[in-house]
C-alpha cells in the first residue's frame, strides 16, 4: 500500500503545494507492519519497509489493518472517512512531533486520500 504513495503524490500537483517546506519522516503502521517514509518538501522519498529497531522518524501514524482496510475503501463507513475521523473513533494513533501534522494538515489528508482514489 505506502509504496505507491510516492508516485501517487509526487505527481499531483495540488498535493505538492500543500506540502510546500513539509520536511518530515512519517512512521506507518498498519498493525504489524511499517514503513518510513521521508517527505521533502511536500514529496516522499525512497519508502523503507520494516520492521526497525530504533527508527529517526519525526512522527508516527498508527492504525490496526482493519481500520486501514476501512479507510481505504471506496465508500467509507461513518468515522472512517478521515484520518481525524480515525482518530476520534479511537482507530489512529498519531504520535511525536505534532507541529509538521497539524501545519501541513491538507498534504496528509490529500496523501492519503491519493491511496483511496488509485483503488477505484
Amino acid at each position: 500500500m505506502p509504496m505507491r504513495l510516492p508516485a501517487l503524490v509526487n505527481e499531483d500537483p495540488a498535493v505538492r503545494r500543500w506540502g510546500r517546506r513539509l520536511d518530515a519522516t512519517v512512521l506507518l503502521e498498519v498493525g504489524e507492519e511499517s514503513w518510513l517514509l521521508p517527505v521533502v518538501d511536500g514529496a516522499i522519498g525512497e519508502v523503507r519497509r520494516g520492521p526497525f529497531a530504533l527508527t529517526e522518524a519525526t512522527l508516527a501514524l498508527r492504525a490496526d489493518a482493519e481500520a486501514w482496510r476501512e479507510f481505504l475503501s471506496p465508500e467509507p463507513p461513518p468515522m472512517r472517512h478521515d484520518l481525524f475521523a480515525l482518530m476520534r473513533a479511537g482507530k489512529l494513533r498519531i504520535e511525536g512531533d505534532l507541529h509538521p501534522f497539524m501545519t501541513h494538515l491538507f498534504w496528509f489528508k490529500g496523501a492519503f486520500a491519493k491511496l483511496r482514489e488509485a483503488g477505484r
